[in-house]
């Protein structure tokens, strides 16, 4: 045997043998590479996609009857209540039972998947379900004695940039969880909470509902930031999967396939140029809200003025104005240096600044104002002590004639009853007794023999029932006779 035969069959050098761990990289460019696959393991969503599953999950959410119908009713419901009382809990319960999510992912992934006859059936009855679910927070609050405008409604009245992100990243969350082996049940849950496609709907009942101007503002306010929603859930559906490379529906006829492709084609650019278009415009209205509350707090910060009107009721958007209410007087260099200071900033800076304030109301006249106010509530204070004063002089003055009228019947007459102390007396003993009467009444029974007869006239709470006054009346006739040291006493019942 040759020495490169021995040295082939010599294992006393054992050879490093493969145990599937990699070696780490040594080499600048072995770690870039390295990262670059742990990112692409810990970012990318394409190898767990079940393409199948998810198209066939999503159809099955969009049809819109029986029971969904019933669930989406009694969801509203929920969500206007929770609404109407500013509960933010019960708004989130009646989220998560909503099923509002499934025809508008239906819209994106048909338009994504070339697929018109479930575009056309998510559309029907994504219209079925907005049209069901404004009517019935219409009905709840035309019909709810209760209707004050919460916090909550007003929340969804006003749509900003933040709607806009949550939307959108809402929508990406839920079409990457659905697509999954194995959806997501905690992820769709939280959609469902975050994107808040319901309590927009039940704001636009309540405008409805409302009526007037303000109620208009209202719906049309709560319906923008619906579609808002919905668009850019719909625009996050149709870029996961077309980013997923969903196979798109094939035709046999390749002119319908054709014209399917375009139409569908057609449908995403006008989903997309609305989207951009809110996004513009929901940004620049929500850096003018930005800039405009750290413009009024900077003249707040000014203590020699006394703004009056504050907040976004001096600010007109469409109209690029912003007016300001002062109490006290504004000198033509102060309004000047304002108008100066709004040429600083970056989207109001175009605004036109009008300036209102009373020049009446200074703060010396208002101090004026205030002293005579404590002067007058001192006036006040005397004048009210002074007759409790009287009144009680007068209190007196009853009761002392009470005592020296008394005082002579009973001198004139020694069947005088003194009437004040044995009213006092059957009141005290009595609480329900409300009105008490005594008097010797004449009675003949053969029409020439006269007698006087002792009777007393009571009136009780009217809600005791008519045996428990009799009962009473019974006791009272027991201790009158024991009071007034009568023989006989009639019962009379005032009615």
């Amino acid at each position: 045997m040759s020495t490169e035969e021995e040295n082939k069959f010599n294992f006393s050098e054992e050879e490093p043998k493969n145990t599937g761990e990699t070696k780490p990289p040594t080499d600048a460019k072995g770690l870039w590479q390295g990262l670059k696959t742990f990112l692409y393991e810990l970012l990318d969503i394409r190898h767990d996609v079940d393409k199948d599953q998810t198209i066939e999950d999503v159809k099955k959410d969009i049809p819109f009857k029986g029971a969904t119908a019933w669930i989406l009713v009694c969801s509203i419901f929920i969500a206007s209540v929770g609404l109407n009382a500013d509960s933010t809990a019960v708004v989130i319960g009646a989220m998560l039972i909503s099923p509002l999510m499934g025809p508008i992912l239906g819209m994106g992934m048909a338009i994504a998947i070339n697929d018109i006859y479930t575009l056309r059936k998510s559309l029907i009855n994504f219209g079925v379900m907005v049209f069901l679910s404004v009517l019935t927070a219409f009905l709840f609050f035309k019909f709810f004695p209760l209707q004050t405008d919460s916090s909550e409604l007003l929340a969804r009245t006003k749509p900003d940039i933040r709607d806009v992100l949550i939307a959108f990243f809402g929508g990406l969350a839920l079409i990457i969880a659905r697509t999954k082996k194995g959806t997501i049940a905690s992820v769709i849950f939280g959609v469902a909470i975050a994107t808040a496609l319901m309590p927009p709907l039940c704001t636009v009942g309540f405008g409805l509902a409302k009526g007037g101007s303000l109620g208009w503002v209202y719906a049309g306010g709560a319906m923008y930031l619906f579609i808002i929603n919905t668009i850019f859930i719909g625009l996050a559906t149709f870029l996961v999967l077309k980013l997923l490379r969903f196979p798109m529906l094939k035709y046999a006829n390749s002119a319908k396939r054709k014209r399917i492709s375009q139409l569908a084609s057609v449908v995403a650019l006008a989903v997309m140029i609305p989207a951009v278009w809110t996004f513009w415009d929901v940004l620049q209205t929500s850096n003018v809200n930005r800039e405009y509350d750290l413009f009024i707090k900077k003249i707040i910060a000014n203590e020699k003025v006394w703004l009056h009107k504050e907040g976004k009721d001096g600010l007109d958007i469409e109209n690029k104005k912003i007016s300001l209410y002062f109490n006290g007087e504004m000198s033509d260099a102060l309004i000047s240096e304002y108008k100066n200071e709004l040429k600083g900033y970056s989207y109001i800076k175009d605004f036109e600044l009008e300036v209102g304030a009373s020049n009446t109301r200074s703060v010396d006249k208002i101090s004026a104002a205030l002293d005579r106010a404590y002067s007058d509530l001192d006036n006040s204070r005397n004048i009210i002590d002074g007759l409790q004063k009287q009144i009680a002089e007068l209190k007196q003055e009853v009761s002392d004639l009470n005592s020296q009228i008394e005082s002579k019947a009973s001198l004139e007459n020694e069947n005088y009853v003194a009437f004040s102390k044995v009213a006092k007396d059957a009141k005290i003993k009595y609480t329900d007794l409300r009105q008490f009467g005594f008097a010797r009444m004449l009675n003949s029974k053969d029409f020439i023999k006269v007698d006087t007869i002792p009777v007393a006239a009571v009136k009780w709470n009217p809600a005791l029932t008519d045996s428990v006054q009799t009962l009473k009346e019974k006791e009272l006739e027991t201790w009158l006779r024991n009071e007034l040291s009568l023989d006989t006493l009639i019962i009379e019942r005032i009615k």
